[in-house]
């Protein structure tokens, strides 16, 4: 396994159970069994996941030290955090808590800079560090345009101080980190629309106001923290929910210039309704299995005139998918990455495909991360060894990162013999 040059390649170790830093520390070991099986030449980028619990553990200075001795023995290094499941997120009904304590609260910055704090003391020098988290809050607990309103004004204040506390790091160590928000199917911020009319809206406004009233310096070197320290997290899985094209929306972060500070490479389960009009109660029932108890499974259906009707979980559009107008499914349900099918249903890997197609054209991050953690709730045919899950997705990945570095050393080797 080789990654091109300054970019880094993992995967998010939420795949695994554990909310005390114990279990996850436990659960390090399959980084190495997959590092192994892949043959890494060099060092490996982790994806480090931890709980609120996890977390306070692992911010003691001893249980830190033995960390980063670990690390340093077994030639790994931490750049990328999953900061959006705060509490339990394995075994336990997940749903819509997977967004508590939301942005509007002091539990969610101290979370997250307390993460920050830890991800500063692991990150190799020369090198950036992100940490995903969620897009604000849950939308359907905010029902009315004025509680909407509320939620993001309380939100923005709440990022600033988690921005003004990376901008004091950058100081302290000259380390660059990165906050990097993951809009989400019924999240505040669901779309890559959401997202840019909040930060352009409410970040540079109000948001911009009060980290340049803390900051003491100009405007223009505080709107320049807020660009750098705040970015969105591309997860491809919730964009294709949304039926966005990566292009699109790529493009218009860069007329905003708006930065992707990780890319979590994820596929949605879809299928299409009317190719067979007989074939429903088949889609049906090969959709069912993926019903289950634990995580929400956000769902969009697509009529014949583009126009999109959400559902909060899969089972209610389930029971609405036979009316004849809708002509496609996709659901925010995490299939294994290196397929398009599952049987009769397909996923959305073609828009992986073309976000790395971008990606070898024009690296808007270095920070890639493979992110399926539903293994445990895939239907039995589906289930794998968890090693060799995790490697054959990464091996899947690997190829379409190495064109865009293949074809660069051919025309240099082309140059040198003209």
């Amino acid at each position: 396994m080789h990654i091109p040059p300054n970019h880094h390649l993992t995967y998010c170790t939420n795949i695994h159970p554990g909310e005390t830093w114990a279990e996850v520390s436990d659960s390090l070991k399959y980084v190495l069994e997959v590092r192994d099986r892949l043959g890494v030449q060099g060092s490996f980028g982790i994806g480090l996941r931890l709980s609120a619990r996890a977390a306070e553990e692992l911010a003691r200075p001893q249980v830190l030290r033995e960390l980063k001795d670990w690390l340093v023995r077994h030639d790994c290094y931490v750049f990328t955090m999953n900061g959006f499941p705060y509490g339990d997120f394995h075994g336990e009904v997940v749903k819509d808590q997977v967004h508590a304590p939301d942005w509007t609260t002091q539990e969610r910055v101290d979370y997250t800079i307390r993460l920050f704090d830890i991800l500063a003391e692991l990150l190799p020098e020369g090198m950036d560090g992100g940490i995903s988290t969620s897009p604000l809050s849950y939308r359907p607990w905010h029902r009315t345009p004025a509680a909407l309103r509320e939620v993001t004004g309380a939100s923005v204040l709440q990022l600033m101080k988690v921005i003004l506390h990376l901008v004091r790091i950058r100081e302290i160590t000259g380390k660059s980190l990165h906050l990097d928000i993951e809009p989400e199917p019924d999240g505040i911020l669901e779309n890559s629309r959401d997202f840019i009319d909040f930060y352009t809206e409410s970040v540079l406004t109000a948001g911009l106001d009060w980290l340049h009233d803390h900051l003491g310096t100009t405007r223009e070197a505080a709107e320049a923290a807020i660009r750098e320290h705040l970015c969105l997290c591309y997860d491809v899985c919730h964009f294709a929910v949304a039926y966005e094209e990566p292009a699109a929306v790529l493009t218009a972060l860069h007329e905003y210039k708006i930065r992707v500070g990780k890319l979590q490479i994820s596929a949605a389960l879809k299928t299409s309704l009317r190719e067979a009009e007989a074939d429903i109660a088949l889609t049906y029932q090969s959709l069912l299995p993926y019903s289950e108890p634990i995580y929400l499974h956000q769902t969009a259906l697509r009529d014949r005139e583009g126009t999109i009707t959400q559902f909060p979980d899969l089972a209610p559009a389930l029971d609405a998918m036979g009316d004849p107008r809708y002509t496609e499914l996709r659901t925010h349900f995490h299939v294994p990455i290196y397929t398009d099918s599952y049987g009769d249903l397909q996923s959305t890997n073609d828009a992986i495909t073309q976000t790395l197609r971008l990606w070898q054209e024009q690296p808007f991050t270095h920070h890639l991360e493979v992110e399926t953690y539903t293994w445990d709730v895939l239907p039995d045919h589906q289930q794998l060894g968890l090693t060799d899950s995790i490697a054959r997705e990464l091996e899947w990945v690997l190829p379409q990162l190495h064109s865009r570095v293949d074809s660069d050393l051919d025309r240099t080797l082309k140059g040198s013999k003209g």
